[in-house]
Formats: C-alpha cells, sequence, structure tokens
C-alpha cells in the first residue's frame, strides 16, 4: 500500500482525488520538484529548494510562513518513511494554485501534493549501454523567463516523450523556437568538443536544472573548461560526445544521435569525480 501526502495529510493513494476544477488540472498552473532520496537524505536539497521558492515567487503564490523549505522536506521525510521508500527513492513535490477559471483562481495559496517511489540502484551508477537519441521537432520549447520552471504545463514534453516510446529510443532532444538546442524530455544536455564542455544558455528556453547548475560550478574545479551557450543540431552531430543529466541519474552519456555514434572518455571521467565526488 503506497501512501500520498496532500497539504499535509497523508492518505492512501488510491484515496486521493482532485478537483475538477483545478487549475493545474485545467491549465498547468503550477511547479513540480523531481528529488532523489539516499538513506532518508535528499540529495542536494539546498538547491531543490532554492529552485521551487524561486519558481512560486515568479508565479505568484502567496506563501503562508509556515511553507518553507524546511517544513517541506520534514514532509517528505516523512512520508518517504511511511511508504518504506527512505532507503533510496524518488520523490515528486508538485505544487499548484487550486480551484479557479482562468481570470478568477480563488487565491494564491500553494496547494502541494508528494510521492515517493523506489528506485532501482542501477540508477545510482553511470550507465554502461549509451543512450540513443534523436531531435524531436514537433514541439518548440518557449524562451521567455517561465521556460526554465519545472512547470506542471509538460505537454511538450509529453508528446516527445511518447513519440520517444514509439521510435524505440531513449530520450529526444527539444528545440527552441530558433531551432537551437533547449533540453531533453528530462534532462538538459550538455556536448563535449575538444574537451570542452557546453550546455544551452537557459534564456534558450532549457529547464534550470540541478544537476546542471551542480556541474556548472564543479567542472572548473576539475580543470575542466565549462561554458552556458547556444547550442546548433549541427554542433550536436559535430560533438565527440554527449551526455543527459538531471537529479535522478545524475549523467548518462549517449551513444547515438542519428547516424553520429560517441564516445563516453570525458563523461565517465565527470561522472567519477563531478557526481560521485
Amino acid at each position: 500500500m503506497t501512501y500520498i501526502n496532500i497539504n499535509g495529510k497523508v492518505i492512501k493513494e488510491s484515496s486521493g482525488g482532485i478537483s475538477v476544477n483545478n487549475r493545474s488540472f485545467r491549465y498547468g498552473d503550477g511547479c513540480f520538484e523531481t528529488m532523489k532520496m539516499i538513506d532518508g537524505k535528499l540529495l542536494m536539497s539546498d538547491y531543490h529548494f532554492e529552485r521551487l521558492l524561486s519558481s512560486l515567487d515568479l508565479l505568484q503564490f502567496e506563501l503562508p510562513n509556515y511553507f518553507t523549505a524546511e517544513y517541506l522536506q520534514e514532509q517528505i521525510i516523512s512520508l518517504a518513511k511511511k511508504n518504506y521508500h527512505n532507503k533510496l527513492a524518488r520523490i515528486r513535490l508538485m505544487v499548484y494554485r487550486g480551484d479557479g477559471g482562468l481570470y478568477d483562481p480563488q487565491n494564491h495559496f500553494p496547494n502541494y501534493l508528494i510521492q515517493t517511489w523506489d528506485l532501482n540502484p542501477a540508477n545510482n551508477n553511470l550507465n554502461e549501454n549509451g543512450l540513443i537519441i534523436d531531435i524531436f521537432e514537433d514541439a518548440i520549447k518557449t524562451c521567455d523567463k517561465y521556460s526554465s520552471i519545472k512547470s506542471n504545463n509538460y505537454l511538450g514534453y509529453a508528446m516527445a516523450a511518447i513519440w520517444v516510446k514509439q521510435q524505440h529510443l531513449n530520450d529526444a532532444i527539444i528545440l527552441n523556437s530558433h531551432k537551437r538546442v533547449a533540453d531533453a524530455t528530462i534532462a538538459n544536455l550538455f556536448i563535449i568538443k575538444d574537451g570542452k564542455v557546453k550546455t544551452p544558455r537557459l534564456d534558450e528556453g532549457g529547464i534550470n536544472g540541478i544537476m546542471r547548475r551542480h556541474l556548472l560550478l564543479t567542472l572548473p574545479k576539475l580543470e575542466i573548461e565549462v561554458s552556458e551557450t547556444q547550442i546548433s543540431t549541427d554542433e550536436l552531430l559535430a560533438a565527440d560526445e554527449l551526455f543527459l543529466t538531471n537529479s535522478i541519474y545524475g549523467i548518462r552519456w549517449v551513444k547515438q544521435l542519428k547516424e553520429k555514434e560517441y564516445g563516453n572518455e570525458l563523461a565517465k571521467f565527470i561522472y567519477k569525480k563531478g557526481v560521485k565526488g
């Protein structure tokens, strides 16, 4: 039996419900965090809650005094223990505005939902088999002040994920309105060329990923040159290595994009030193 937490109330997952007037259900009004827990501890929790609270401020939520990083962390840890998921788990914390029409929300109170799942221990290792990915061109990521938020409006990524399954791929790259790289369906993207690492700037439409932020701070300490820039599809195909990052998997190296095959020498080193410590 699995439990969820809705606004501090722990109930059976099968008992959970949502109002038909819920603005997140209707409009994707809200955001979420996906976190990894090992031995009862949330990894990079400071980064996660900083991003969450910053996103809620941008989305004009009105937070009560108790709605803090410490409070939310206590709620998450308690639920993970109740579900016996605290050894190795994936956590999803969704915040949403509640009921109301497009122009008349009842209020700007932050409702929240916490879910937990067991994780396969293989997620703690670099993938042995490289990913096979492609470019999804049917959805375009906008480049605006909201594009870096992990929004509850996930339609483009959801359609890309369906396409990935249909094409028997592992992931897909999402382009922005300039036909440059934004990110992937559930990850940020990094390329390696001549030993230099690049990732799309946040104003290129990608999510402000936690592992992305971590690597941007860590790689210079490893004497690896890294930069945020614009990345074209031609640069993808000219790269020596590609890898994807997110909070759950850390780093996953890419073996193939279209007909181009990649190595993983530097990606392995970065994973060992930049992710595993």
